[in-house]
Parts: C-alpha cells; sequence; structure tokens
C-alpha cells in the first residue's frame, strides 16, 4: 500500500514542538524577528507571505511584512534591505521573489547579510551547503528532507533524480541529498530520454512547475516520489507536476498536491528563523 507522504501533518508535528523553542527564547527575552518584504501585488506571493505571516504569528515569532509598491527602484529595496541587516531585533530576511523587472534579484539576494538570509539563496549560503558546512538552506529542499526523515526513509546509498535545477529547488536539494550520501542525478530542459532516467530513481523529486507532466510509465515501481509542483490543469484544477492519480498506485510513497511539500516549506522557514534567533541569543 503507498504512503502519503502528509506535509501539513507532519509540519504540524514539528511546529509544536518549535513552539516550545521559541516560548523558551521569549522567557530569555528573545522573541524570533523574521522580516519579510513584499514588492508589488503578485496574487500567488501575497497569499504564500500571509500564510508565512499566519504561521509565525501563531508560534510567537515577530513577523514584519514590509509591502513596497510595484514600481519601487532597486536602490530603494537594497537600502529597505541594508536596514534589516542593521536591525538588531531581525534574525531573518526574507525577500519575496520574483520582483518587477527594473530589479536586479540577484543583487538583492546578494544584499542580504548571510547571516540572516533566511531563504538560504545568498551565494554563501550555497557556498556552505556545496562544501558541506553548517548554514542556512533553501526552505523547500530542507522541508523535503525533513519529510522524508519524518517517514524513515533514508536517502544513503539511493539513486536520486531531481528534475528541475532551479536556484530555489533543484540545485539545493542535489546538495542536500549528496552531504545525506545520495547518489543524485539533476535532470532538466536538455536532458535526453528524461521518462528513461526518471525510471532508475528510487527517489524521484519533480520541480519544473507543468501541470501531471511525469506519467506512470516514467517512475520505477516502488520509488518514493515527491511533487513539488502546484498547477492547475486543464479543469483549473490545482495539481502537481505527477500525474499523481497513476503515480500513486504504483509508488511506495507519495507526497499529495496541495498538503505535501507546500507546508514544509513554510514550517522549514520558521524552524530556521528560530534556529538563528538562538544563535542571536549565545552570541
Amino acid at each position: 500500500m503507498t504512503t502519503i507522504l502528509d506535509g501539513k501533518k507532519t509540519a504540524d508535528a514539528l511546529m509544536a514542538d518549535l513552539k516550545t523553542q521559541v516560548d523558551a527564547l521569549a522567557g530569555q527575552g528573545v522573541v524570533p524577528g523574521l522580516a519579510v518584504v513584499l514588492v508589488g501585488d503578485d496574487p500567488a506571493s501575497a497569499i504564500y507571505v500571509r500564510n508565512k505571516e499566519k504561521r509565525a504569528q501563531s508560534l510567537g515569532i515577530n513577523s514584519v511584512i514590509y509591502h513596497l509598491p510595484f514600481s519601487t527602484s532597486e536602490q530603494e529595496l537594497l537600502d529597505q534591505v541594508n536596514a534589516l541587516n542593521l536591525d538588531p531585533s531581525i534574525d531573518g530576511i526574507l525577500v519575496q521573489l520574483p520582483l518587477p523587472d527594473q530589479i536586479n534579484a540577484q543583487a538583492v539576494i546578494q544584499a542580504i547579510d548571510p547571516d540572516k538570509d533566511v531563504d538560504g539563496f545568498h551565494p554563501m549560503n550555497m557556498g556552505r551547503l556545496w562544501t558541506n558546512l553548517p548554514g542556512i538552506v533553501a526552505s523547500t529542499p530542507y522541508g523535503i528532507m525533513q519529510l522524508l526523515a519524518a517517514y524513515g526513509i533514508d536517502v544513503a546509498g539511493k539513486s536520486v533524480v531531481i528534475v528541475g535545477r532551479s536556484n530555489i529547488v533543484g540545485r539545493p536539494l542535489a546538495g542536500l541529498m549528496l552531504n545525506a550520501n545520495a547518489t543524485v542525478t539533476i535532470a532538466h530542459s536538455q536532458t535526453q530520454d528524461l521518462f528513461a532516467l526518471t525510471k532508475t530513481a528510487d527517489i524521484l523529486v519533480v520541480a519544473i512547475g507543468q501541470a501531471e507532466f511525469i506519467p506512470a510509465a516514467a517512475v520505477k515501481p516502488g520509488a518514493v516520489v515527491i511533487d513539488v509542483g502546484m498547477d492547475r490543469n486543464a479543469e483549473n484544477k490545482l495539481v502537481g507536476d505527477v500525474d499523481f492519480a497513476n503515480v500513486e498506485p504504483i509508488a511506495s510513497a507519495i507526497t499529495p498536491v496541495p498538503g505535501g511539500v507546500g507546508p514544509m516549506t513554510i514550517a522549514s522557514l520558521m524552524i530556521q528563523t528560530v534556529n538563528l534567533a538562538k544563535k542571536r541569543l549565545n552570541g
């Protein structure tokens, strides 16, 4: 029988433990601080930021939202980031992507203090990850690793195929998997015989943003399938990058959409914010 990897249930359990940690920090005079900067009015970004704020408030984390107009210049955003870098009450800084065209996203990411870069996108944090040093890592990959661990799925020695090479999911997840002793292959739009490759995976992770792109024929029977996609199909139904209905019967474990990776992403953001607050407390 296929195991459904319930991200919501797992995230709720992690957050219950984290609330205890936040309360303990508060007792020592430290309130974790998370600053989220949103530029413009992208609907998906606004929903995501609101969900982050709700989760932070439920934990007792001080969540501060800076909602800047779409017309904000790159320098204005950099000035805001610098002010947050210097604010001792802020442990984590997150600039919500995507940004308007007039702003160079990479310049903004690099302007964030690496020790407050709670999204883990700064080149210094990417470097720490790929040299297997402690540091902040991107929330979605971190959440995926937490979800696998919660269900006792050991990646060591396993063949892991990641479809998608973004700096948000594919690349950092490959680093985490490699550090956990998996054998990792990253596939992308230029990969030849993609489905032949995905069928070799003991653990298949798909993060490409194409509704129900991976069919059952592309999945090894008994594989663990992690679907990072959040798409709309022809019927406007919310689905992932994997054809869940047909893949689920042959997988040993699979994440649903919604309710799989998404809740773990926000949970991971909170965990890392609290870890940064602990670092502040301990100097």
